[in-house]
């Protein structure tokens, strides 16, 4: 699989120190502003000749945003420069930017201008990845009152790096953040801009390597779930003498009374996505013989899921509920080793309850894919849902590292990780999927692609944003997120997935 990688903070600084050691170094804040400048020029600026806001912080992301405005005002566009730190305080390369920006007759404001300036667009370099993240330190005084002035103004943003007060590491918001509509990042993508507030913060992201050409760079260790990434990962094309039996059977395990729904979303999700068979195992007492509305589904006991060969994947926990009836299916399905096994919902509950589901679970030879919400995820953690979400990247790692299995943390740029520490954040999906079921969807579609003959990995990265492209593509068609139902995204995702096919094909 190739992917773009994404760099925690400190790989960035490590890919910045080892330029600096190159023997003949480049200079990395002129590349940077010069890069984002022309970004602005001819990406972003609706005429020639514009009025621009540029905020400056103290450090090296307020020197890339010096060197942004002196290339702007090169090119004949009005700037205004905000900057309050001291100059002589500033990085040696910060300092050489805003004396650069000073000798073409540039000037300095020490706060925003008030009246009724009509700006074009404002650039945001106040902090970027400078913002010091481990000691948890919020935005506050002056530079807060521009990010809190700048922000309802509509006007477009564009953030230089990363949008001051975000994370770049955790996609968490430090006190007040910028809202940028884009966001210039350089060198490489940072997990940040994808997960938690970095989507609500970042808008449209534009990648600035800079042309670094290093002899021994870092390995990155995450990467990016993006349309080019999924559509590598297609199953096989099909032949022209195959069976339902070359497509695989899956089986459900849950719908308890109540619940029936969640097992049925999953087996029609995992039907509709190319499983040949798929069986459905409900605990619900005067359980229903056959699903009416889809008659393909195979309606058995739950004992009979157990004696299906051959078994493609098991799916435990769509309804499945947490009585002692739940529990005992669940320790038989951990005891199988003949399945892979896709545990959602309840079953990931089950486990944080028991320890010893969880040593069976990290046990099994057999994969095992656990697609946990943050809430879930905090009680296999044995923590609170802000620890998870304040720390996603390494929450995402712990679950997969303790249950040794594949993992996708949901949410706003879900995590896929593997067992091996590898991580994919995805870009697809919005708030519509903020409605009851469509987790349930997701791990139907898991055990189709599984079934097809994907291995577990390329399963879960190509369900988790074959799922979000459907809710997106939901959206458009709607001009809205509110009022999507589960059972939509099923028929999105199914069309999607073959006109995929049919491209590659």
């Amino acid at each position: 699989m190739t992917a773009n990688p994404v760099y925690l903070t400190a790989e960035i600084r490590k890919i910045e120190h080892q330029t600096a050691m190159l023997p003949k170094p480049p200079r990395l804040m002129e590349k940077a502003g010069l890069a984002a400048a022309q970004v602005i020029r001819d990406q972003l600026l609706r005429k020639s000749k514009c009025c621009i806001l540029i905020l400056a912080g103290p450090g090296n992301n307020g020197g890339d945003a010096f060197v942004v405005a002196r290339y702007l005002k090169e090119w004949g566009n009005a700037i205004t420069v905000v900057f309050s730190g001291d100059p002589q305080r500033a990085p040696s390369d910060a300092k050489q930017a805003i004396q650069s920006w000073l000798d073409i007759g540039g000037e300095i404001s020490a706060a925003i201008p008030n009246g009724d300036k009509n700006w074009d667009m404002i650039v945001d370099g106040l902090f970027g990845i400078g913002l010091d993240q481990s000691q948890n330190r919020p935005i506050e005084g002056e530079y807060r009152a521009w990010i809190e002035t700048v922000n309802p103004m509509n006007v477009p943003i564009v953030a230089l790096d990363i949008p001051s007060g975000l994370g770049s590491d955790d996609g968490c918001i430090y006190g007040v953040a910028i809202r940028a509509t884009t966001t210039v990042t350089f060198i490489g993508y940072k997990p940040g801009l994808f997960t938690h507030y970095g989507p609500e913060c970042c808008g449209t992201v534009v990648l600035c390597e800079l042309d670094i050409h290093l002899p021994a760079p870092p390995e990155p260790q995450t990467w990016l779930l993006n349309d080019i990434l999924a559509q590598t990962l297609l199953p096989p094309p099909r032949s022209a003498n195959s069976h339902k039996g070359s497509f695989g059977n899956v089986a459900i395990l849950g719908g308890s009374t109540g619940m029936v729904g969640a097992a049925l979303l999953a087996g029609r999700s995992a039907l509709y996505l190319g499983a040949g068979r798929v069986y459905l195992g409900l605990l619900a007492d005067n359980a229903p013989a056959v699903d009416f509305s889809q008659p393909e589904l195979m309606l058995r006991a739950p004992s009979e899921l157990f004696t299906l060969k051959p078994l493609n994947c098991l799916v435990i926990g769509p309804g499945l509920g947490q009585s002692a009836t739940a529990l005992s299916w669940l320790e038989t399905a951990l005891m199988s080793e003949y399945a892979l096994l896709v545990l959602d919902a309840d079953a990931l509950n089950l486990i944080a309850q028991h320890p010893h589901l969880a040593k069976k679970l990290s046990q099994r030879k057999a994969p095992a894919i656990l697609t946990p919400h943050p809430a879930e995820a905090a009680r296999l953690l044995k923590t609170d849902i802000t620890a998870v979400q304040h720390d996603r990247m390494n929450a995402a790692l712990q679950l997969a590292q303790q249950s040794n299995s594949y993992v996708v943390l949901k949410g706003a740029g879900s995590i896929c990780c593997f067992p091996n520490g590898k991580r994919y954040l995805n870009t697809s999906g919005n708030p519509a999927l903020s409605t009851a079921g469509t987790g349930d969807v997701l791990a139907g579609i898991i055990a189709a692609l599984i079934a097809q003959g994907l291995n577990p990995d390329r399963a879960l990265l190509l369900a988790v944003y074959l799922h979000g492209a459907a809710a997106d593509r939901w959206m458009q068609q709607h001009r809205g997120m509110l009022g999507m139902v589960a059972s939509e995204v099923i028929a999105e995702a199914r069309e999607l997935l073959n006109e995929w096919a049919y491209k590659k094909n």
